[in-house]
């Protein structure tokens, strides 16, 4: 269902179309999706869908105090790459591995908790937290500090997992480091489980709400803003129907 996704298999059947009695409705629809495909490229599309996601949550305020914890949800290493070249590849997303170590250095007390397996239907030797884990070493956490959990295949599972390994305690105060765009699925999934985390985004996809209305000149960049808010509307709604968060679109805790 993602835009990319959909836009190729139009394409598709367009020209299969042009090729029956069905020719004039095949050319209409080469339009339709050239047209689309220009929107998702190089409109503001991909940033109107985005920028609800990105700012529902601001950024994280110290002042409250040290947090007892920190969670870094995977998502930035690649375990099929990372496991065929037998080193770590980051294709995206490494802030969250930059924030886990900026965090750890910042409060020394804190619990640094990593939560990523496999993604795969089929899980297999690669997990993500065990190509992580170095990464996060040599930016300086030690790693009798570090806990991995290594079983999870989605958020969902991040959240459940990673209660049953750290077992919070009331009162306690927890981080979730997570891309900006994927923070609200993040946090309704761990409230619905039960374990209450203050949101720390990271890895944004544009600058704000200047960026709301601008156009792009490379079709690529369009293409995965619009891509990216697709498939995490498309999890909301999913996991909205699944019960497994409250909300629609999860946002701030009031206090």
């Amino acid at each position: 269902m993602l835009p990319i996704n959909l836009l190729v298999e139009l394409g598709i059947i367009s020209v299969v179309l042009m090729a029956t009695r069905f020719a004039g409705l095949g050319r209409k629809l080469a339009a339709t999706t050239l047209v689309l495909l220009a929107l998702a490229a190089f409109s503001p599309l991909g940033n109107l869908v985005l920028y609800p996601l990105e700012s529902r949550f601001p950024p994280w305020d110290p002042s409250r105090g040290a947090p007892d914890g920190i969670i870094v949800l995977g998502g930035s290493v690649d375990t099929d790459l990372s496991a065929a070249h037998n080193t770590p590849v980051v294709p995206r997303a490494a802030d969250r591995l930059f924030a886990a170590a900026e965090l750890a250095r910042r409060f020394p007390n804190a619990r640094v908790v990593f939560t990523g397996g496999s993604a795969s239907l089929v899980m297999g030797a690669a997990r993500e937290a065990d190509y992580s884990a170095p990464i996060l070493e040599n930016l300086g956490i030690p790693k009798d500090r570090l806990i991995l959990e290594r079983n999870s295949r989605n958020t969902y599972e991040n959240a459940i997992f990673t209660k049953q390994l750290v077992q919070p305690k009331p009162g306690e105060r927890w981080l979730l480091v997570t891309s900006a765009f994927h923070m609200p699925r993040s946090v309704g999934i761990f409230r619905k489980a039960g374990f209450d985390v203050e949101a720390y985004p990271v890895d944004w996809r544009m600058g704000g709400r200047d960026d709301l209305f601008s156009f792009t000149n490379y079709g690529t960049e369009g293409l995965n803003r619009t891509d990216v808010a697709a498939r995490e509307w498309i999890g909301l709604v999913a996991y909205r129907l699944m019960g497994r968060t409250s909300d629609l679109l999860p946002g701030p805790a009031k206090d």
